[in-house]
């Protein structure tokens, strides 16, 4: 058996999110399923994240074994992008590795961006690509609330009640914010995240940021544990998962 690496970008609106589901098409069952004609076999692919209904990835990772060595691998790539492209969904790369690879465990760290429109104007090109806000925000506010969230904490408040991590306790490596022509850039890196967490913290830094809290508040928050504190995650057409880093 070979094991190959495969990035993938795509765009989150049409699909119930990446794993396969009883009902809904799915990123995965509609990638493999195409791998699967191609290279004449069942394909199984693992992921790095599930990313939830209507999250996008610009470079989702995921591997698959396959019985026979793959000869061309920029045929299959451009074969790929004939069926899936017109799906939403595109393959970027694929890369040889060794067994010991495994999308989702060798991972050191998950980066994922949260997009805002911060103006009156209604987005036209960016409309379900990110979050619109009419209200102006706060970016220096936004900025403080997130040197609040960098480090290791409990997350109980921003983890979705359906979340199967063992613990909420993550460390959040590092906030990066941008804000260029009303554009409003997030960046998120952590080796892993809870389920909903990252809009959760969005939601939060939002609320901070229109000054309906202040940092008081925000940090309290944050401490208190209690789902029910949070304020309403951020939508999920907003965010992106980046890159994941081995």
């Amino acid at each position: 058996m070979y094991r190959y690496q495969i990035l993938i970008e795509y765009v989150g609106t049409p699909f119930v999110g990446w794993q396969i589901q009883k009902k809904g098409k799915s990123v995965q069952k509609t990638s493999q399923s195409i791998l699967s004609k191609l290279l004449k076999q069942k394909i199984i692919l693992y992921s790095a994240g599930r990313t939830d209904r209507e999250v996008h990835a610009t470079e989702q990772s995921a591997h698959f074994d396959v019985k026979n060595k793959i000869q061309n691998i920029d045929k299959i790539i451009k074969s790929l992008n004939f069926f899936l492209s017109p799906k939403k969904i595109s393959i970027i790369n694929i890369i040889k590795r060794n067994k010991n690879f495994h999308a989702r465990y060798s991972a050191k760290e998950r980066i994922y961006r949260y997009f805002i429109i911060n103006r009156l104007g209604t987005p036209v090109i960016e409309n379900e690509r990110a979050w619109h806000i009419k209200k102006k925000l706060d970016v220096k506010l936004l900025k403080q609330g997130a040197k609040k969230l960098v480090g290791t904490h409990d997350f109980s408040t921003m983890r979705a009640k359906n979340c199967y991590a063992k613990s909420p306790i993550k460390k959040i490596n590092k906030i990066t914010i941008k804000n260029i022509n009303s554009k409003i850039e997030i960046e998120f890196r952590s080796k892993s995240f809870l389920r909903n967490q990252v809009r959760s913290m969005v939601g939060c830094l939002k609320y901070l940021a229109e000054k309906k809290w202040n940092i008081k508040k925000f940090e309290n928050v944050l401490k208190s544990k209690k789902r029910k504190n949070c304020a309403p995650p951020a939508p999920a057409h907003g965010l992106y998962l980046a890159k994941v880093i081995y």
